[in-house]
């Protein structure tokens, strides 16, 4: 709060006459009484003025004028810093682009998999009727037609079932809306360091790495590329750049600095203890049980149309004609079921879901780690802000979160971690 004051109090000292900025000058001698040249810290105070005006201004419905967006006179970029923003920007409008890409793709694939399930189930019911219709009799060239009819339907409903079991368009499309999310994210972070600071190249390498790692995470294409949908070894989902080692010199101490003190890293590395022990093995263990069984709804249905597309060509015969029918329709009548169990449920997408909420907290994890392993706490994120921001993704407020790693604490102590605590996470 002192900060923002501060903020309104150098903003609104430019309108005053040149007494009144001189006695603003000297309540706030400290700040201007830096060198000629623009500094980080004044260039960070002003360009945050000019991102809180646009957004009162936003939110009151009226549209940003061009002074109002545009830099002062005497915050002009550098030759060096105009490119590095301009860099920036074509980042942002690449990756503005992706999110609306997944976006469209993602619809696409969840129209195959309702327009596929309704054929196929279709398909595979007009076969069952016409085994029963071939069961009834009539002259010989009616029976055949029933009969040639049925196999060849069973037949295109095998291949098609191949072919959507593999590609599991449900589960598509739940990667698609994942990767349209994650990019509009990457979107607004860009968006948000562009308004309240001048961009540095650190900033531009990580974007990069960032759109990089996004790209090989939720790839577009089918053939070649398409992430394995029953692999045999389930992780969470990785969609984030790798973070660099972890350094063995703890930073920190009892006194705070920076918002950070001893208790607080302790309370970070007991939240990723819980994370790692109860959010995301659980979400992993949930993949693997819903990966099961839609590898055995993928093999069923395919089998029940295949084993009735060939008893259906005995349907009429003198030894098998009865036990034809029975089993032509039967497996039909459950290919139907398996099919609408498992597309139309959406088996892939639940089990993508619950792999990318391992994903999240596994990122989450990392992400912790990555902060406490920089020595210097001056250069990690504000303590206060950053506990904050872990909370608020769990779904917690912060002391709901100091009291989760409390109970962590004392159950490590006592050696039951995975039955007397809770899950970090309260979102999902």
């Amino acid at each position: 709060m002192a900060t923002l004051q501060a903020i309104r109090y150098l903003s609104s000292s430019s309108s005053y006459s040149s007494s009144s900025t001189s006695s603003c000058a000297r309540t706030v001698g400290v700040t201007l009484r830096a060198p000629p040249r623009r500094t980080a810290h004044l260039s960070l105070l002003r360009d945050t003025h000019n991102y809180k005006h646009r957004g009162v201004e936003h939110l009151r419905g009226i549209n940003p004028t061009a002074s109002s967006i545009t830099r002062d006179a005497d915050q002009d970029y550098s030759s060096t810093e105009a490119t590095i923003v301009a860099e920036l920007y074509a980042i942002a409008e690449i990756v503005a682009d992706r999110a609306e890409m997944h976006a469209n793709v993602g619809e696409q694939r969840n129209n195959w998999n309702n327009l596929l399930l309704t054929s196929i189930n279709a398909i595979t019911l007009t076969a069952s009727i016409m085994v029963g219709l071939a069961a009834i009799g009539g002259s010989g060239v009616q029976v055949l037609a029933f009969k040639l009819s049925s196999t060849l339907l069973y037949t295109a409903a095998t291949g098609m079932l191949l072919v959507v079991n593999k590609i599991q368009p449900s589960q598509l499309a739940e990667e698609q809306r994942n990767a349209s999310r994650l990019y509009r994210q990457l979107y607004e972070q860009i968006q948000t360091k562009l308004a309240i600071r001048a961009p540095t190249l650190m900033d531009v390498n990580e974007a990069t790495e960032k759109v990089l790692a996004l790209d090989k995470a939720y790839p577009l294409i089918l053939l070649g590329g398409m992430r394995e949908k029953f692999p045999t070894t389930i992780d969470p989902a990785v969609w984030w750049p790798v973070q660099l080692p972890l350094q063995s010199e703890r930073a920190g101490g009892e006194i705070e600095r920076n918002g950070w003190s001893e208790k607080l890293e302790e309370e970070m590395r007991e939240v990723v203890g819980v994370l790692k022990r109860k959010d995301t093995a659980e979400y992993v263990r949930l993949s693997k049980l819903v990966s099961k069984t839609s590898r055995i709804l993928a093999i069923s249905g395919p089998l029940l149309t295949g084993i009735a597309a060939v008893v259906s060509t005995l349907v009429g015969s003198p030894w098998h004609g009865s036990w034809a029918v029975l089993i032509g329709v039967v497996a039909g009548a459950m290919a139907s079921v398996v099919n609408t169990l498992e597309h139309g449920g959406q088996i892939g997408m639940v089990f993508e879901m619950y792999r990318n909420n391992a994903g999240f907290y596994r990122q989450m994890e990392e992400s912790i780690e990555s902060t406490l392993s920089e020595k210097d706490v001056e250069r990690r994120e504000n303590g206060e802000l950053f506990e904050m921001k872990v909370a608020l993704q769990l779904g917690r407020i912060p002391s709901e979160l100091r009291d989760l790693a409390s109970a962590s604490s004392s159950s490590s102590r006592k050696g039951d971690h995975d039955t007397s605590l809770e899950s970090a996470g309260k979102l999902f």
